[in-house]
């Protein structure tokens, strides 16, 4: 047996990477298959020098691979640890909101509020994903009390927006989290725009992050017009009941403790945090990648991997939740947090075998990855007379 040693080399590429490498790529019909054992002595399915096997069988290849190496168990206890941590954490800020009455400190309780109640979408983003317990009803009722009660965001929103972007990230026409609203993500869309968007459209990279600040407002909003609107709504009376709790209940606790005007820069603040560190921690994954057509024919590793974007920067997986292990979370959505990082030494080294483009890089590079491409899409909607680099640069 050949033993495998562990690269560190990773893809730092983002959109550069082709479609027309990805869709060729499992083109190969000779099929050359040899047994390898990498450094900790897990099989891995290699293909020979001509290329790939049958490409729907490489992800089942893979899929076996990270099996064996137990890979795909539960882990109840980190999940566990992580809640009681998290709140614990929760309740003693309550308790410092309650101390410090009136003082405008207060705000800096307001500020780790918005980062403990990220945490809690983390884990109900988890808990969706049914990495946390056996039982599918289990998984369900806990996400929907993180995100419904805890966070006060409606799970049946995102569990329909977030399983269709699963199905096709980064797929023109299929993916909701690429289509046209506040940001334009395709030079079509950014050729439609009048007005102060078309005008904003070149500058909307350096408009992102600001305007992140909104979102916790947009997420509680969202989850309003959610629940009443006319469509189906999973669950629906039991939603309203549990957002109404929760978002009823905080107002009343600062509105009663606080002075007006700082009840509102407490709102004000918690909710900015947690706009910001909710976008912060999402949008590197698959902003700047490739786009795939949606009639393009491609298999489901390939799809997966080149569409998203890794970051290995140091504490990371805490940070984010586990989010910045983006691609192996596409391939295995249900595998548990502490074992994405041994699972991404065997995608990374699967993916190299094979020639599939493997991008990872630090987190503030991937959010200049995701400025610049924000203005570079935004470009489409100038006026083709106008300088190309003064409309990037604002000017």
């Amino acid at each position: 047996m050949t033993t495998f040693s562990v690269t560190n080399s990773v893809s730092t590429k983002d959109s550069a990477n082709e479609l027309k490498t990805i869709a060729t790529s499992g083109a190969a019909t000779t099929e050359h298959r040899s047994a390898q054992t990498n450094a900790s002595g897990v099989r891995i399915v290699r293909t020979g020098p001509r290329g790939l096997s049958n490409p729907t069988s490489d992800f089942a290849d893979l899929l076996k691979t990270v099996r064996d190496a137990g890979l795909l168990r539960r882990h109840r206890r980190f999940y566990v640890l992580n809640f009681v941590a998290v709140t614990i954490a929760m309740a003693a800020c309550w308790v410092g909101f309650a101390l410090l009455r009136g003082s405008w400190y207060e705000l800096a309780i307001a500020a780790v509020i918005g980062f403990l109640l990220t945490q809690y979408a983390f884990m109900g983003h988890e808990s969706a994903h049914r990495q946390v317990w056996a039982s599918p009803a289990a998984n369900d009722f806990t996400a929907r009390i993180l995100c419904d009660l805890f966070v006060g965001m409606s799970y049946s929103w995102w569990m329909n927006k977030h399983s269709r972007h699963h199905a096709s990230p980064n797929t023109v026409d299929r993916d909701p989290d690429i289509e046209r609203d506040f940001l334009v993500f395709q030079e079509k869309q950014a050729r439609e725009l009048r007005g102060i968007s078309k005008w904003l459209a070149p500058r909307q990279g350096w408009i992102f992050f600001p305007a992140l600040t909104l979102e916790g407002m947009n997420l509680h909003m969202q989850a309003f017009r959610t629940v009443f609107s006319p469509g189906q709504v999973d669950k629906r009376a039991l939603e309203i009941v549990l957002l109404l709790i929760r978002n009823i209940g905080y107002l009343a606790v600062v509105f009663a403790f606080l002075p007006l005007g700082m009840a509102f820069a407490f709102l004000g603040v918690q909710m900015a945090v947690f706009g910001v560190y909710m976008g912060a921690s999402f949008a590197p994954n698959h902003k700047g990648m490739p786009q795939i057509p949606a009639d393009a024919r491609i298999d489901f590793l390939r799809r997966q991997v080149t569409t998203s974007r890794n970051i290995h920067s140091t504490g990371s997986t805490t940070l984010m939740g586990g989010l910045n292990y983006q691609i192996e979370h596409h391939l295995f959505p249900s595998m548990a947090r502490p074992y994405l990082r041994r699972t991404s030494e065997l995608v990374r080294e699967y993916c190299a075998a094979r020639e599939v483009p493997y991008t990872s890089v630090r987190a503030f590079e991937s959010y200049g990855i995701v400025i610049r491409y924000f203005n570079r899409v935004g470009l489409a909607a100038r006026d083709p007379f106008d300088c190309p680099a003064a409309a990037q640069f604002g000017r």
